[in-house]
């Protein structure tokens, strides 16, 4: 193993990583990634728009994994190269540890759900706070809702589950899975679903950086990007409430 043994001055590889994703590849990819190449990735986790935030002004990773909208447009726009579909995962409502579960199996019952909570939390800007904000005027039911919700600027929405702030938490699932105490009801009806799509791409390396011989990209930065889409990958994916594509 460790077939590229890391000398003390290499440079850690830059990893920009969606918050969706953190917790299989924070616990179990990276993890066995630094075991078999014994090479060290520096990682940031933060919802794509975040990241994005950070490669506007001049960031750039080596090897970036986000929403595929917009990290295609980051291909297009040469900042990435070689998008890859890596993962999605679907919307889910958590509640606070001990309460009982409602029914969302339908959307009548989600309706009644949501409607019937004290507070439902759920995300200012992430893909599915903007989502259902989106479903709540479809529905016909944003006013009633917004005008208890509990809206989070950043972090897993259940959270305020926790410290009572909310009864019901709606996040994508893999992120509600962040909060172990909280208590996942399940997915959102199939009718009024969303699913948000990941890849991957790496660096096009504008950035200067000194690649491997014989390679357009820094060392290591192919097998990293290689090891996000491995079996073993793929298994932390599904059991960290996202589907591997």
């Amino acid at each position: 193993m460790n077939s590229h043994a890391a000398g003390e001055g290499e440079r850690a590889l830059t990893f920009f990583c969606a918050f969706a994703l953190k917790q299989p590849v924070q616990d179990v990819i990276l993890p066995a990634f630094a075991r078999s190449t014994g090479l060290r990735v520096e990682a940031v986790y933060e919802p794509t728009f975040r990241l994005l935030a950070r490669i506007e002004p001049g960031a750039r990773p080596d090897v970036m994994a986000g929403i595929t909208g917009s990290l295609a447009d980051l291909v297009s726009a040469k900042v990435l190269e070689g998008l890859r579909p890596i993962a999605r995962t679907g919307v889910g409502v958590a509640v606070a540890p001990g309460a009982p579960a409602p029914d969302i199996s339908t959307v009548d019952s989600l309706i009644s759900a949501v409607t019937g909570a004290r507070s439902v939390a759920y995300s200012r800007s992430g893909p599915s706070g903007l989502y259902f904000a989106g479903l709540l005027e479809r529905l016909g039911i944003a006013a009633q809702v917004k005008a208890k919700a509990t809206i989070i600027d950043a972090g897993p929405t259940a959270l305020a589950l926790l410290d009572g702030r909310a009864d019901l938490a709606i996040h994508q699932l893999s992120e509600l899975l962040l909060v172990p105490e909280a208590r996942i009801v399940g997915p959102l009806p199939d009718a009024v679903q969303e699913y948000t799509d990941f890849s991957t791409a790496l660096g096009s390396n504008v950035s200067g950086a000194t690649p491997a011989v014989g390679t357009k990209h820094p060392a290591g930065a192919t097998e990293l990007r290689e090891f996000l889409h491995s079996n073993e990958a793929r298994a932390a994916y599904a059991a960290n409430g996202l589907e591997p594509a």
